[in-house]
């Protein structure tokens, strides 16, 4: 990985492209974007089906590898990465929640979010744990295996485990797409208190609602930005990504 000149964002993106396939079959999923999302921001990026959200969501995490263009993490080009260093880059500076929680069924939650250090190497405390846990509401449910939770819950405990190794982004791939709206709504909450805080985050979603909560909203379509909005309401959000949907 190659330290850069600081952008000021948190994740910056230079006329990157990802293409699935060659020749005439061939796909620009995210096609020449460049974008920067603020540090201590939250980012919500939305588009109809096949827009490249998703794609471009783990290009800028690190779980795919662009094209061409580069992707900078604060101040590191992690686009010539390594395996390794991408591996080491995603247990130690970042943050991934998925739509379907992605939780280890066999392990209780405090084990569940607990992984992420162990995997990098650390021994965690239970303290440690436990105090990440209860920023999510769940202290009294640590020994509780996924089973025995909710959809919110299970994902608060997504979100825990994302957070314990205290990453500078914290991405999210639809983390309301699975829940009811009343789990919908604590999951929102919670994500607004972090940014809040001063937590960086990235979220892909479908739901205008979902999307107004964030400070601003990124349209794609069709692999490229096609607007933003700062401060918009539900009602705001809706109409616009309609507009690019006909």
């Amino acid at each position: 990985m190659t330290t850069m000149t600081m952008t000021g964002a948190a994740v910056a993106l230079q006329g990157i492209s990802r293409v699935y396939g060659r020749g005439p079959a061939a796909v620009r999923a995210v096609d020449d974007v460049t974008l920067q999302f603020p540090r201590g921001g939250w980012t919500a990026v939305m588009g109809p089906s096949g827009s490249g959200k998703s794609t471009l969501l783990h290009c800028a995490a690190g779980l795919e590898r662009v094209d061409s263009g580069r992707v900078l993490i604060g101040d590191t080009d992690i686009t010539a990465a390594g395996d390794s260093q991408l591996t080491s880059l995603r247990r130690t500076r970042i943050g991934f929640v998925f739509q379907s929680f992605n939780l280890i069924g066999s392990l209780t939650a405090e084990q569940n979010v607990a992984l992420p250090l162990r995997l990098a190497g650390r021994r965690p405390s239970r303290a440690e744990v436990r105090a990440t846990l209860d920023t999510v509401g769940l202290a009294d449910r640590a020994r509780h295996k996924p089973r025995e939770l909710s959809g919110g819950q299970q994902q608060r405990v997504a979100i825990a485990r994302a957070m314990v190794t205290r990453p500078e982004v914290l991405f999210a791939d639809e983390p309301t797409g699975a829940l009811d709206s009343r789990a919908a709504r604590t999951v929102l909450d919670l994500l607004r208190a972090m940014a809040d805080a001063g937590q960086s985050i990235v979220m892909v979603t479908h739901d205008p609602g979902a999307a107004a909560r964030a400070d601003s909203v990124v349209f794609l379509g069709d692999g490229r930005v096609v607007d933003q909005l700062t401060g918009a309401s539900t009602r705001a959000v809706a109409d616009r990504l309609a507009t690019w949907e006909r």
